[in-house]
């Protein structure tokens, strides 16, 4: 397999903060990655580090490209799109008007209108909603309208911070469907920072477990559903 992803002795700060230490990880083209840990842990930090919106030390590679240090919009440009914690969609905007700006970076009019049609056929109520504001949707589908235009797009990585807060199991359940469907039908590569280790284990072929901004576990998933240790502190058992 071919590395997409690879993080080399990151390390973050916020102010005299040190949040990340020499965090070092990699993940090859097509594979679902979570990323568990304790809150505090340097989980949504190691995200930020990778969409450029905290500074870093160390290396961050794309597909082998030296990203390190270059902003948000340079990282978007190379293929990344960040979920982040809280969704971030734009209430006053309609479900349609949210999904376009996904595209934003995209000048190939034609085919954006094509993928987010393609986009919008893994959420079935999107289409015929479409004009909708998008603060009147469920928590649930403000999160899937959050992921669809991530999506939109057409990232090489994606990236979803804590998909599932503040969400009802049975939609957790559909969300992360949804993305490993994506991941199935389209090769879609994705990091996913998650409490629910349970889910986000059952969706992932490897993982990584940090503790105090350092990796602490790393392994195959299935191993880590295993490992007495992230049974005890993560799955509950």
């Amino acid at each position: 397999m071919t590395t997409l992803l690879e993080l080399e002795g990151v390390q973050a700060r916020y102010g005299p903060i040190q949040a990340l230490h020499d965090v070092s990880l990699s993940i090859d083209e097509g594979q679902i990655v979570a990323l568990l840990g304790a809150n505090g842990a340097g989980k949504t930090t190691t995200l930020r580090a990778v969409s450029g919106t905290v500074r870093t030390a160390g290396r961050i590679l794309l597909a082998g490209r030296d990203v390190s240090g270059k902003g948000p919009e340079a990282v978007a440009q190379a293929g990344v799109a960040h979920v982040p914690e809280g969704r971030g969609i734009l209430g006053e905007l309609t479900v349609w008007e949210n999904l376009r700006l996904g595209a934003y970076t995209r000048r190939d009019r034609r085919a954006v209108r094509r993928d987010l049609e393609r986009v919008a056929a893994y959420f079935p109520w999107m289409a015929e909603r479409r004009n909708q504001e998008a603060a009147t949707l469920s928590g649930g589908e403000q999160q899937m309208l959050a992921l669809a235009r991530a999506l939109a797009a057409r990232p090489r990585l994606l990236m979803l911070d804590e998909p599932s807060l503040g969400l009802a199991p049975i939609v957790v359940q559909e969300l992360f469907r949804i993305v490993t469907d994506l991941n199935a039908d389209e090769g879609l590569t994705v990091l996913v920072v998650e409490q629910n280790a349970n889910i986000a284990l059952q969706a992932s072929s490897r993982a990584y477990v940090l503790e105090v901004g350092r990796v602490a576990v790393e392994g195959e998933s299935d191993e880590l559903r295993r490992h007495e240790g992230v049974r005890r502190s993560y799955l509950g058992y």
